[in-house]
């Protein structure tokens, strides 16, 4: 591993430092300021990002959640989701997944519906009032250099570049993670063909089609898309079709055609956001090289069919600052290589497996395969044995305790 050219070191202020202050980042650094363990947070966005990302939260997330303070927080300002369907249309006819039937698995028997950036402004207000954490926005990670007891951190404001010294460095920067490419970690995967197109509106499909839940994955004639619902809008995902050009489809005329084709409507639609977005599966072969260590996206990325990307990286960390803390109160260096035993596997034969099946289900264009799907989710959801051990899995209650048994 290169060098650095510097050695003028800033004083040690941190045990732990965190890059990244997305909704993992803020989370891990929360659980460490709990535990009071030092740590620098650096992000180099200014503030909070705001842009459309995930917002599905999973029963045992909000459990976990509940414990630093944050559930009620999103309660509020959220949608509970009591149920949620795969659905053909336009006939409606749909297999229901009742999330009641986990009522005795956790305080949280539903999912909820609420933007990742009202947990991370959750988060940061909770983390300003920690004494044990030095938090830099416009701050960007450069390079790293790993030593027998320290990791030395090159980074970048506005007033220049200097060197920090914390015992252990945290990736949690996303699937464009500068700190695991400083670590030369392969990313290795697929890249989905097709692109997704996501849109927002007011509009209230609820009204217009029947018995519709607030998280739907449809099929249609042609192709397929889906329909969550956050606090006052629809997020509309469109999978569009392989003969045109991505171009050719975010244009206004496509997307308003896109949604015409869901309810048909004498009014154009009012589009309020649209963006692109590529799908990946993508997961690194070690969580840890050295005293560097990756969590949420920087680690592993998926298909957002199912809505377990997030979840997966809140997963980590609680994971992760349990390790650490650890660590910091005497604990040997091995434990590092459990937090990848454990949460490597779950992530690969879970999350990702899970995601990938659940886009192939929703990509399925035969009508007859359809039709033998639909018939057997909709048995499962009429016996309630089977669609607790369903839902047990689609909620990730499963991969957390596949987790916690491997020593």
């Amino acid at each position: 591993m290169p060098r650095m050219s510097s050695t003028n070191f800033s004083a040690t202020t941190a045990e732990i430092g965190i890059v990244g202050a997305g909704p993992v980042g803020l989370c891990l650094a929360n659980l460490l300021a709990d535990a009071k363990i030092p740590t620098v947070l650096l992000e180099a966005e200014p503030s909070i990002n705001l842009d459309l990302r995930a917002s599905t939260f999973h029963p045992p997330t909000l459990d976990m959640l509940e414990t630093i303070g944050v559930t009620p927080r999103l309660l509020e300002r959220g949608l509970v989701c009591p149920s949620w369907q795969i659905r053909r249309h336009p006939s409606g006819e749909r297999a229901v997944f009742d999330m009641s039937v986990l009522e005795h698995d956790t305080k949280h028997p539903y999912r909820l519906q609420c933007e990742q950036w009202k947990l991370s402004e959750a988060l940061l207000d909770r983390l300003r009032v920690h004494t044990d954490v030095d938090i830099r926005f416009g701050t960007r990670f450069i390079r790293l250099d790993q030593r027998e007891d320290y990791v030395a951190a090159e980074i970048e404001t506005t007033a220049g570049r200097e060197t920090l010294r914390v015992a252990y460095l945290i990736g949690c920067d996303g699937a464009r993670s500068a700190v695991r490419e400083a670590v030369g970690l392969d990313f290795s995967g697929v890249t989905y063909p097709e692109t997704t197109i996501l849109a927002t509106t007011l509009f209230p499909f609820e009204d217009h089609l029947e018995g519709l839940s607030n998280v739907t994955y449809c099929w249609k004639a042609d192709g397929n898309f889906s329909l969550l619902k956050v606090p006052g809008r629809w997020r509309v995902s469109i999978y569009p079709r392989e003969d045109l050009s991505i171009e050719a489809q975010m244009t206004p005329d496509a997307i308003e055609a896109s949604l015409q084709d869901v309810v048909p409507r004498a009014e154009p639609y009012e589009v309020l956001e649209q963006r692109p977005y590529r799908v990946h599966m993508r997961i690194v072969p070690d969580y840890r090289v050295g005293r560097v260590l990756l969590a949420g996206d920087a680690a592993h990325v998926n298909s957002p069919s199912g809505g377990m990307g997030l979840n997966g990286g809140l997963h980590d960390v609680f994971e992760l600052a349990d390790t650490l803390a650890s660590i910091v109160r005497g604990g040997g260096t091995d434990l590092l290589d459990r937090y990848t035993r454990r949460r490597r596997i779950v992530a690969q034969e879970e999350i990702l497996a899970q995601a990938d099946r659940n886009r192939a289900r929703m990509r399925e264009r035969d009508p007859e395969r359809r039709r033998a799907m639909l018939q057997e989710l909709q048995q499962i959801c009429a016996d309630r044995d089977r669609l607790r051990a369903y839902l047990r899995r689609s909620s990730m209650f499963e991969g957390l305790a596949r987790a916690a048994a491997i020593a």
